[in-house]
């Protein structure tokens, strides 16, 4: 699907500007993008007021706050598997179990891997955590 905009005199957008891929998740460089275009392309007799401006700073602080935390939680849940006998769904029809021998980061993303393979988080069916065995303690007699 290709989604083209309708060119306009005021904002330099051309019938070539298009998004190619609808599903991509906008970033901080995305941001950051729109809101500088968005400053060079206001109208001068009627800029944007001051409160607009820190409530768009504002969303983005918080954007940035809220993706940090999201990460910080993925790898922890991804850390505590470690050890852990997962099952796995690796496709439709296949399923995977085995240890959580480690968590490796692939493109910025905490992956686990179990039996020489790394699998996504969303892929766990199933876990049965690690069973310490108690040590023997001596005993009185």
């Amino acid at each position: 699907m290709q989604v083209t905009s309708a060119t306009t005199s005021t904002s330099g957008i051309t019938p070539a500007d298009s998004v190619t891929n609808p599903s991509q998740v906008l970033n901080q460089k995305d941001f950051l993008q729109l809101l500088v275009s968005q400053m060079e392309n206001q109208d001068p007799m009627n800029p944007q007021s001051d409160t607009q401006m820190a409530a768009q700073m504002a969303q983005f602080t918080s954007l940035t706050q809220s993706s940090a935390s999201s990460a910080s939680l993925a790898m922890m849940q991804a850390n505590s598997l470690i050890g852990s006998t997962v099952t796995l769904q690796v496709d439709a029809k296949t399923t995977a179990t085995g240890p959580v021998q480690g968590v490796v980061m692939q493109n910025g993303t905490p992956e686990i891997l179990v039996n020489g393979a790394t699998y996504m988080l969303s892929q766990v069916t199933s876990v049965v955590p690690t069973v310490a065995n108690p040590t023997a303690s001596p005993t009185a007699n």
